[in-house]
């Protein structure tokens, strides 16, 4: 093993304190590469999480290019231009278990030609891991912003601006910080940013938010929620509005046989419509920040009270403008059938209260999917549900599944996917998303190192890889089969 390569490993350790932080504190780490670059293709990073001693191999693991759910939006839909342009974390070819090294790309998707441009590499990140993936954002003027991650404390984050409207060549880095788990919702009537994001405190995860005209000077973040040991979310904006909706989970002190992210569990609901200055509960409530003890007017359900993990998925909005959130429950967080069901459900809020009900299941915790609810009324969800080529690993086939009846039943609408020669994880969809490009993943073994390829699908559930390596200045996705 050479020298990077223990140090990548020991501060692997030093995260799961295993060893101590402090040993490796005074090492110095090579820098990130800011050099905006032309790549040649797309190809996803690989990436596991928690090495087990069994046949599952980790806890989650795969080909993580838009990973993880946390991470929103990673692709947004551009009428003017007819673009669609995504945000991805690349390899830098060295595919191992910790000796790659994680390139934020920036693309897109051109809907008259149906072609793609050679993606533009905007950093190099001195890692594998894909906690650290970039996301998505274009402010009223066309200007694209894209936020690089980091996994706690111990690297930096950065923000970065398009030189011109539209255009991926050119790129000025605007800060240097740190921030984990980035939300960026630009907001289109009062063309201001609203940035949720999660900042570690001694180790656990609080949620955050802060406000920027111009994408430059930003406001003091304020604590939205540290509940007991911590808190992961999802948001989303309500179509063309300045609402955003949070949904996030609890990480327990206490309970449940254990505590802490592992543990996650109980489901709430927050919402904003004036960029940040007033927080509500779906029923209009308004909520007294920063909130801090589990029974809060935020709380949707108490799954721990049931003894159950809860995933959080997607949230999407009906006509009505009635928040929906998806999100799996389980009995823990081992990959296996001992933690199973892995059972997806829907929280819809009528106006009066939440509305439960059961929909698809898959076989691991970790199987992400996307949400939808079209103008015709029809849900729509674009999961890895069935059993890929490794089963009870991270991701699996991808289905198109929808609903006609506000989640009551659920019709299979498409087989995405089959006879895969790898998993396929994280269906992700972009910001008003266009039928010819709705649905952005990629594949990866859960079981070993792999190369990771990307792939998208229509509407209508034809699926397309982008191409690995290119030749030209642009080239045509390849059709699946």
């Amino acid at each position: 093993m050479d020298f990077r390569r223990f140090l990548t490993f020991a501060r692997w350790l030093a995260r799961l304190g295993l060893i101590p932080a402090a040993l490796f504190a005074a090492v110095p780490r090579a820098p990130d590469d800011l050099t905006p670059r032309e790549a040649d293709g797309y190809r996803g990073i690989w990436y596991m999480n928690q090495p087990l001693k069994d046949e599952h191999r980790y806890k989650y693991s795969g080909g993580f290019a838009t990973y993880p759910q946390q991470h929103v939006p990673i692709a947004i839909h551009s009428p003017e231009r007819g673009r669609t342009y995504f945000v991805f974390g690349g390899s830098a070819g060295k595919v191992s278990e910790r000796g790659d090294e994680l390139e934020h790309l920036v693309s897109y998707y051109d809907h008259a030609t149906g072609t793609v441009p050679r993606p533009v590499r905007i950093l190099r990140k001195r890692t594998e891991n894909a906690h650290d993936n970039p996301v998505l954002s274009i402010d009223a003027e066309g200007h694209l912003f894209v936020f690089s991650a980091a996994h706690g404390t111990s690297r930096p984050s950065y923000v970065h601006r398009s030189a011109r409207p539209h255009d991926i060549t050119e790129w000025e880095l605007l800060e240097k910080t740190n921030f984990s788990y980035p939300q960026p919702w630009h907001l289109p009537r009062s063309k201001r940013f609203l940035f949720l994001h999660t900042s570690y405190v001694k180790g656990e995860r609080t949620l955050n938010w802060k406000t920027s005209a111009d994408g430059r000077t930003w406001s003091a973040p304020q604590l939205l929620a540290h509940l007991e040991m911590g808190n992961y979310q999802v948001s989303f904006r309500d179509g063309d509005t300045d609402r955003v909706a949070t949904a996030f989970d609890l990480h327990p002190a206490e309970g449940r046989a254990g505590k802490g992210l592992n543990y996650r569990t109980n489901l709430y609901f927050a919402e904003t419509r004036d960029a940040g200055v007033s927080w509500t509960n779906a029923a209009g409530e308004k909520l007294v920040l920063p909130l801090r003890a589990a029974a809060n007017p935020a709380l949707v359900r108490d799954y721990r009270r049931e003894d159950l993990s809860v995933y959080l998925k997607d949230i999407a909005f009906t006509a009505a403008g009635e928040p929906v959130i998806l999100y799996l429950t389980s009995k823990g967080f081992n990959p296996g059938a001992a933690s199973g069901p892995f059972q997806w459900h829907t929280a819809r809020w009528d106006g009066r209260a939440w509305v439960f009900r059961a929909s698809v299941t898959s076989d691991h915790n970790y199987d992400h999917g996307s949400f939808y609810i079209e103008t015709d009324g029809r849900w729509r969800i674009v999961a890895p549900t069935d059993p890929g080529p490794q089963p009870w690993g991270t991701g699996g086939e991808m289905v198109m599944w929808t609903s006609r009846d506000a989640g009551l039943t659920w019709e299979r609408a498409r087989q995405l996917t089959k006879g895969s020669r790898y998993n396929h994880t994280y269906a992700r969809k972009p910001v008003g998303a266009h039928a010819d490009f709705y649905a952005l993943w990629a594949d990866g073994s859960p079981l070993e190192p792999t190369p990771s390829s990307l792939y998208f699908s229509t509407k209508e559930g034809r699926v397309f890889r982008l191409p690995n390596v290119m030749v030209g200045a642009t080239a045509k996705p390849e059709p699946v089969p």
